[in-house]
């Protein structure tokens, strides 16, 4: 199989995990012998704030309304990755296409309070992983569904629309999948 790095993985009506529904993943490395790490892009997490977030650094909060922070997955929730926009380089970054990378660089905060960041980012905890093999199974039983992955559907649609949003955009009635796949 292709590198799925760049996609949006989409879950089905059929997806046997409860704590899928309804989400888009946002695949950012995908291959065979290394398996496959994407990002939860739609589900915001209410109980923590990217104030919290600053406030346990030495770096100063930024003026003005900070967006959401993001649950990217089950897997090291922990951690703090930052998708954003290429237009900002940070050190040791992920590139998974040419408008968008990964980033855990500490200095990107800095770099956002001072207004110097990049024009589009999410701050998101943990990540969503497969071993090599298990995404494919996955996709084999119709959990998923499969599109491109696009910029402005990342950074810019609500989360709370993005799963409905992103399938319309492509033709496919997400509601319907089970139907027209015949899986129902």
């Amino acid at each position: 199989m292709e590198s799925l790095a760049g996609f949006f993985l989409i879950a089905t009506p059929q997806m046997p995990d409860p704590r899928f529904a309804k989400k888009v993943i946002y695949i950012c490395s995908h291959d065979a012998e290394g398996g496959a790490m994407g990002l939860v892009i739609n589900e915001q997490i209410p109980d923590v704030t990217l104030e919290a977030l600053y406030q346990g650094t030495d770096i100063p909060c930024p003026d003005g309304e900070l967006p959401a922070l993001y649950f990217g997955g089950p897997v090291d929730v922990g951690s703090v990755f930052i998708l954003h926009s290429s237009d900002y380089e940070a050190q040791e970054v992920l590139k998974i296409t040419n408008d968008i990378v990964l980033s855990r660089a500490p200095e990107i905060l800095e770099d956002i309070a001072q207004k110097r960041g990049p024009r589009h980012y999410r701050f998101i905890l943990g990540y969503s992983g497969w071993g090599p093999g298990q995404l494919e199974q996955e996709l084999a039983m119709d959990g998923w569904l499969t599109l491109p992955g696009d910029y402005d559907d990342i950074f810019l649609i609500e989360p709370h629309n993005m799963w409905k949003k992103i399938t319309m955009k492509h033709g496919i009635d997400i509601s319907l999948f089970g139907e027209i796949t015949g899986t129902a």
